[in-house]
């Protein structure tokens, strides 16, 4: 079955195979050299509408995972014995203990169409948790400073900014 690309490809083709329109037009509207459309002029006479499609369409890839492959995956995911590793070490152990070859990108497609995350136990709780602010106004100052030509010219000077932690108020900015 020709795609609607395709038909419009075939209908031009005929029509300059028949002679209502030159190979110049055919080749301005789809887009092509007026050497492909003689080319594919020349392969529809030959074989008929059917070489306008590729050959390949509706054939897998050959380098395409195949299906029981990736039901085993998903089997042995669920597995009490492989449920608790992630995306990483789980590529690993196929490898050595099930023998079976596949690409990490491969298996974190395959598993995330499944609706299966990575577990990330390191990650439970905040590694870098907020410290709270300091209960009273003056107890820390937090300063910062950057060198920049605040002036013009090529001279730098530096400019400093104090906030007191409790308030959040601007304390005082003085530059050197």
């Amino acid at each position: 079955m020709l795609k609607p690309k395709d038909l419009k490809r075939a209908s031009l083709i005929e029509a300059c195979i028949k002679g209502q329109c030159t190979v110049k037009q055919v080749a301005t509207v789809l887009g092509l050299s007026e050497r492909r459309v003689k080319q594919i002029k020349k392969e529809v006479k030959e074989n008929g509408v059917k070489s306008i499609q590729h050959g390949n369409r509706g054939r897998k890839p050959k380098n395409t995972i195949p299906d029981e492959t990736k039901k085993k995956i998903l089997e042995l995911r669920s597995s009490y014995e492989y449920e608790i590793s992630n995306f990483k070490h789980f590529e690993e152990l196929l490898k050595e203990r099930e023998n079976i070859n596949i690409s990490y990108s491969s298996l974190y497609n395959i598993l995330k169409k499944a609706g299966i995350k990575s577990p990330k136990k390191h990650r439970k709780s905040k590694l870098h948790h907020r410290r709270k602010r300091k209960a009273a106004e003056g107890m820390m100052l937090q300063a910062d400073g950057t060198p920049f030509e605040w002036f013009g010219g090529k001279e730098k000077y530096s400019l400093h900014g104090f906030v007191d932690d409790a308030t959040g108020k601007i304390t005082r900015i003085i530059y050197v």
